[in-house]
């Protein structure tokens, strides 16, 4: 079974947790809603309070891949959590495990030195944190195992790359939640 953990802070964007924890769980994989701080209830930046499944204490090296969503000042809490930052060193380190970034967490991974050389994307704005990286303004950018995306509005198609990653195919996904309609509707 396929383990992930996204990682909640208090200020997390809603919709881009909620969104990749609905897509994974559709896709069978597990999803663990995982609090930084000791208490379960977090508040997202739109005052929506989640419980989360766990503490960040509970992720062991049985888990694939740590995602980590955006918000403010939900990226600069997972930011400033040592915790969090040695996580996430950590799994960068094993040519196994993933780690997914969208909006302003990308920060994160400057923070923690893996997004050195390696191709990243970040809400715009946060361009400056990446001097020593590759920025692309692509949707969603896959670098090895670093998956990064923009924001809210692309949180569907993280979700999918993440999927897809983690070698389930997203297509019958993307198809019973209409994604394909609406991206041929947008064209």
């Amino acid at each position: 079974m396929i383990k992930t953990a996204i990682l909640l802070a208090d200020g997390f964007e809603e919709i881009e947790a909620l969104t990749v924890v609905d897509v994974l769980r559709r896709a069978g994989i597990i999803c663990d809603m995982t609090s930084i701080v000791e208490d379960k209830e977090v508040r997202g930046a739109h005052d929506i309070k989640v419980v989360a499944d766990k503490n960040l204490d509970a992720i062991d090296d049985s888990y694939q891949m740590v995602i980590l969503p955006g918000g403010m000042p939900g990226a600069t809490n997972l930011r400033d959590n040592e915790k969090v930052i040695e996580l996430v060193q950590k799994f960068d380190r094993d040519e196994n495990k993933f780690v997914a970034a969208i909006c302003a967490a990308p920060i994160v991974l400057a923070k923690a030195g893996i997004s050195t050389g390696r191709y990243v994307t970040s809400y715009p704005g946060f361009e400056e944190e990446f001097k020593d990286a590759h920025y692309e303004e692509d949707l969603v950018v896959v670098d090895g195992h670093l998956i990064t995306a923009r924001g809210p509005a692309t949180a569907l198609a993280f979700a999918y790359a993440i999927v897809n990653s983690l070698g389930v195919d997203s297509q019958g996904l993307k198809d019973s939640m209409l994604y394909e309609m609406l991206l041929a509707q947008c064209r």
